[in-house]
This record gives structure tokens, sequence and C-alpha cells, in this order.
């Protein structure tokens, strides 16, 4: 796979990367549930000090992207694109948002829906399934959109980030977090080395990690402000620990449901873990709709 223009690789097209991409978001949801914790949230935590749990890590991430980026309040509509098993959207509906999910994933979806149903939240949850890029949502509008280490499944990161553009309504704001190779010269080194190709095709079927340049670019080109960017690379290797440590304790449970499961993802956490803070980052930023942003400190 080679890349082009900054934000295009053309050699994958949105509908293979989709279907690439689950046959790892295909599994059952209780293998993830063995490992994810209460919340299902399959990205870093937020820990606050050396006693913080995962469920503890992963609750106060959600409400910081939901509070201190995106900025949003009851009665406002998130989208949330590769909304995974549903923790951002079902926290946002507890507090009060109406909230549209898009994931390619059918047991995902389902899962969403039941939880939904089940915290009394249902009628603010609607649940896509498909591709983003291919997802109708024509006349709607909304206060935040955000994509949680989802862009590195979608082949097209400028034609993504423009349509995110175009769905949120004025000072609308973008939340994205996504891990990336630390710099150009790191990225053209390790790409195509054995860990990452496991990683990317063998865990996700198709992910393609970039550097941070990349996205940035691709924000700005779409018309976003870039408002607000967060180092959060020393939380990914906490959070992988506490997965692995999960896995080793629910082997037999994992195995039981797909054989060979709990190696493949210790063998994930373990490059995850070397990488982290050498050959790759991992970063969110806030992004503004407007036409003058104004930037809040780098943390």
């Amino acid at each position: 796979m080679t890349a082009s223009a900054p934000g295009v690789l053309p050699s994958v097209t949105p509908n293979e990367a989709v279907a690439r991409t689950n046959s790892h978001y295909e599994l059952p949801p209780e293998v993830f549930a063995a490992f994810l914790g209460t919340s299902m949230k399959y990205s870093c935590g937020l820990y606050s000090g050396p006693e913080s749990t995962l469920d503890q890590a992963q609750e106060a991430k959600l409400a910081w992207v939901v509070d201190a980026n995106l900025r949003l309040r009851p009665g406002q509509r998130l989208l949330d694109v590769g909304c995974g098993w549903g923790s951002l959207v079902l926290f946002a509906a507890r507090r009060g948002i109406e909230v549209v999910g898009v994931t390619p994933s059918r047991p995902q979806r389902e899962h969403i829906l039941r939880r939904a149903a089940e915290l009394g939240v249902a009628d603010l949850v609607e649940v896509r399934l498909g591709g983003f890029t291919e997802s109708d949502l024509s006349g709607r509008r909304f206060d935040g959109v955000a994509m949680i280490g989802s862009i590195v499944h979608m082949p097209d990161r400028a034609e993504v980030l423009l349509r995110a553009y175009e769905l949120l309504g004025p000072k609308g704001r973008l939340y994205l977090s996504e891990s990336c190779f630390r710099n150009r010269k790191i990225f053209d080194a390790y790409r195509r080395s054995p860990g990452f190709e496991f990683v990317g095709g063998e865990i996700f079927g198709f992910g393609e990690m970039v550097p941070l340049s990349d996205l940035i670019a691709a924000a700005e080109e779409a018309g976003f402000s870039i408002v607000k960017l967060t180092d959060l690379t020393t939380h990914y290797p906490r959070t992988l620990a506490d997965w692995e440590e999960r896995v080793r304790d629910r082997r037999n449970q994992i195995d039981a449901l797909i054989p060979g499961t709990a190696d493949r993802l210790l063998r994930y956490f373990k490059i995850g873990s070397v990488g982290f803070g050498f050959t790759t980052k991992h970063y969110a930023f806030a992004a503004e709709k407007s036409r003058m942003g104004r930037l809040e400190g780098v943390e």
C-alpha cells in the first residue's frame, strides 16, 4: 500500500477497509467484554494517578471528551463516527445528549441499542450500520463530532474530515484521538515492519497509522481551526497493561469463544506497549468549525 497525497490512500477503497476491519469487530461482544471493562471503551483511559482503575480511567476519559473538548450540553447533538461498543454514545445519552453512532459492525450496533434500552435512553440513541462516508446523514446538523481511534481505519482522511465539517453547525466541535507515528522519518522506517503489519493486518484488518502532522493537515484542509492539542501517550501503555491482565485472567473464557484469540490479543498489547513513546504516540485534538480559531493551550 502506497500513500500519495496527505489524507488519501487510494489503493484501498472505503468498502474494502470496512470489510477488512470487520474481521476484528465482528467478534462476539463477550470477547471484548472480557477485557475492556464496564464501559467496553476500546481506546486509552485517562488515569489520574497510580491507584486509578481501568473503569475509573475510562469514565474520566469520556467525561473529558464530552466536557473539556466537545463542550456538549443536554439537548445538543453528537455524531460518534466509528462508535465501537457504544461507550461514548451511552455516556452522552445518559447526560441528555442526542447521539447518532456510526459503525460497520452489526454486533456493535445490536449491543449499543440493547444497552440503550436497558439504560432508559433509547429515545436519544440512533446507530447507523455501515461506513461513515456512505451513511445518509443529509439534512442533519450536529454540535459535536467524535472520532475516537476510528480515522485510522478510513483510507481517505480528507474526505472523512470534510464530511464531518459539513455536518457540524456553526461553532460545532470535532474531537479526534488517534495513535500516530512519532514523525515522518519513523513512519517511513516502520510502517511496514512485522509488528505493525500484524496489528494492522491480523488484528484490525485495515489500519493506516500516520504522523500527527497528516491528521492536522487534513483537518485544516477541511476548514477546521485547531483549538486544543493533548498528548495522551503515557496513558495508553497503562491501558494496555490493564487489558493484558484481564486477558490473562480470562484466557480460557476468551478462547472458549474463539480459539487462539487470547494469544493474538496479548501479542497486540505487547507490540503496542513497546512502541508507545518511541515509534508511536497517542494524541487528541479538538477543532472548531469557525473562521477564526482560538488556541486554548497545549497540555
